[in-house]
């Protein structure tokens, strides 16, 4: 069932205006989340097998990354990475923002029209913001190994075993758990802050880094309370998506994703001046006997016109 938010949708043939209108922020409560959340999860289940392969790369990645992290010696790191990474998810669920605006214009959703935004007109704007969180991820791991090693040097654990009772029982571990979590809040704050509402309000209104980053800012200062709860939300949600061998991440990330969206649509007032939808190219149909011609469309064109 789509889910409708009028005024922003308008037919191709209304002109649009020469500058964008500000995005208004509207003042939310917590049953917004809560609802926002249900949204989220009625996209889920509308289009799971299409979230699911978005977002399978997650648990992958988190398994790959734990055997890396044990295989280096690195086991200090594997919580900062785990945690870290899940500031890169807004910009990972660019395809999920896609699947959830088709579904509200009610439109047929599948895994091909999440790849759609990589042709969006504002996408070199996600792209640039994408960078900056990875920026922001690659400071916190650091940040992390720092705290690591002030706490306990360069020496590494001899496991498992040893790593915990390192952490856990002894006033370093102590200390390294209380520094630790109160960085990891500040780099999770900012993260927060400047993207929780910028990348659909990029894919929905083309708007710039820039722009898309003060609208969240702004968001977040005009609802505090409900801001700092949905942050609470996402990590509690992605802590319990992790602890299963990151295996919940396959809902949980699709999950948020979907809910996000319609975070947005909450927070953000719709445009009155919306710019026009441009029609979507006609998709030509291949077969399995096209592969893997089909994915050097270049040179089967340069075939046909020989």
């Amino acid at each position: 069932m789509a889910t409708p938010y009028s005024g922003n949708v308008t037919p191709l043939a209304q002109p649009a205006p020469d500058t964008a209108a500000i995005p208004v922020i509207r003042k939310i409560q917590l049953s917004d989340l809560r609802e926002a959340l249900r949204l989220g999860w009625e996209d889920f289940k509308a289009v799971p097998s299409h979230a699911a392969i978005l977002c399978v790369i997650y648990p992958i990645l988190g398994l790959v990354l734990a055997r890396t992290v044990l295989g280096y010696s690195v086991l200090p790191l594997l919580f900062p990475l785990a945690a870290g990474f899940a500031l890169l998810g807004p910009f990972a669920a660019l395809g999920l923002y896609e699947l959830s605006r088709r579904r509200e214009r009610g439109e047929e959703a599948s895994a091909w029209d999440a790849v759609d935004v990589l042709r969006s007109p504002s996408f070199g704007a996600m792209l640039g913001l994408g960078t900056l969180l990875l920026a922001l991820f690659v400071t916190w791991v650091a940040t992390a190994q720092a705290i690591y090693v002030a706490a306990f040097g360069y020496e590494a654990a001899a496991g498992i075993p040893d790593f915990a009772r390192r952490v856990l029982t002894t006033p370093q571990g102590w200390w390294l758990i209380i520094a630790g979590c109160g960085v990891g809040f500040l780099f999770a704050v900012v993260a927060l802050c400047v993207s929780v509402v910028s990348f659909p309000l990029m894919l929905d209104r083309q708007a710039g880094a820039g722009e898309a980053m003060v609208t969240s800012l702004r968001a977040v200062a005009q609802n505090p309370l409900p801001m700092a709860v949905w942050g609470l939300i996402v990590a509690v949600l992605l802590v319990a998506g992790s602890l299963p061998a990151f295996l919940g991440l396959t809902i949980v990330i699709p999950l948020l994703g979907h809910a996000t969206w319609h975070l947005y649509r909450k927070v953000i007032a719709p445009d009155p001046n919306p710019r026009p939808i441009p029609p979507r190219p006609q998709r030509e149909r291949r077969s399995a006997a096209d592969f893997p011609a089909a994915l050097f469309p270049w040179r089967r064109k340069g075939k046909d016109g020989a």
